[in-house]
């Protein structure tokens, strides 16, 4: 049980790394860069896992990096940056909460995990609480950008169950650099294709991009990828759920903004949705797979 413990800390990296993401992004970084802002996410990212690993792709892994990359990173990012322009983040938020569910129902044909009735009802609550935490007020909601935000949740945990599928016997730290580094290979012709040239940043958007990149996406996906890899899909998909809480305590922090009666209930219901998708007692950590960054590395073919 410790052991489950220790990946649900780790994993909970992730969604409170990317919970600060579209503060930053929108605070910091150019609006009408989305391939840019997508290239410059995965590929710094992937390099800089690949520079610590020091593995390249071997045998299926080289078209499954490049299929992972597509969908996790690649397409992910694009529809991400899309739907945070297009919708509020109230609107886009509550759309990704349905994430938890959508990944139990893809694990199940896929990796044989069976939701199980804790993971449904921490779901169903979680997705209650982030209403009351989200929808505080009357929002316009685009079609495109509910579309995008439903394309972005269906393509993401499709893809990171895929990921769950195919990872075992593979470094965590070298399947996450190769995704990574092909998803902004990728990208990064069709952003010079569509967008032109990239302007100078300035110096607050070069350090934003360094926490999106460094922090949100190369420590966030390689966190999320052992957890994925350690714990059921459930329950990775309810620790998610802290993405959204962490963006209305950052806009506490930072914006000076009060938390309602409603919100801090809503919060109360998403934590309690979490709890619920802990790993049962009589489960032991997947055996499959490598500790992250602590076995050692066999030479690349």
């Amino acid at each position: 049980m410790e052991a489950n413990l220790r990946w649900v800390a780790l994993t909970a990296v992730a969604p409170v790394a990317w919970g600060a993401t579209y503060f930053v992004t929108h605070a910091f970084l150019p609006a009408d860069r989305p391939l840019y802002g997508a290239a410059l996410r995965a590929l710094p990212a992937g390099l800089v896992l690949l520079a610590l690993c020091r593995r390249r792709p071997h045998g299926a892994w080289w078209w499954r990096s490049a299929v992972l990359g597509l969908l996790n990173m690649s397409v992910f990012f694009v529809l991400v940056y899309a739907a945070s322009q297009l919708l509020p983040t109230s609107i886009a938020s509550t759309v990704m909460a349905l994430s938890p569910l959508t990944m139990m129902l893809i694990a199940w044909p896929l990796v044989s995990e069976r939701p199980r009735s804790p993971h449904l009802a921490g779901a169903a609550i979680g997705l209650v609480g982030v209403c009351l935490m989200l929808l505080t007020g009357a929002r316009t909601a685009s079609v495109p950008g509910v579309l995008a935000s439903a394309t972005a949740l269906l393509v993401s945990s499709f893809g990171h169950i895929l990921a769950k599928r195919w990872s075992a016997g593979t470094d965590v730290l070298a399947s996450t650099a190769w995704q990574l580094t092909a998803g902004g290979l990728f990208l990064l012709p069709v952003a010079a294709a569509v967008e032109g040239p990239l302007p100078a940043p300035s110096l607050p958007a070069l350090l934003a991009f360094a926490y999106v990149s460094l922090i949100a996406t190369a420590l966030a996906f390689v966190a999320w990828f052992t957890g994925l890899r350690h714990l059921p899909a459930g329950t990775v998909g309810l620790i998610g759920l802290l993405n959204p809480v962490t963006g209305v305590l950052l806009g506490t922090a930072v914006a000076g903004e009060t938390l309602t009666a409603q919100q801090v209930g809503g919060l109360v219901l998403v934590l309690t949705g979490v709890v619920l998708g802990r790993p049962a007692r009589h489960r032991a950590a997947t055996p499959t797979g490598t500790e992250l960054l602590s076995k050692p590395l066999r030479p690349s073919p």
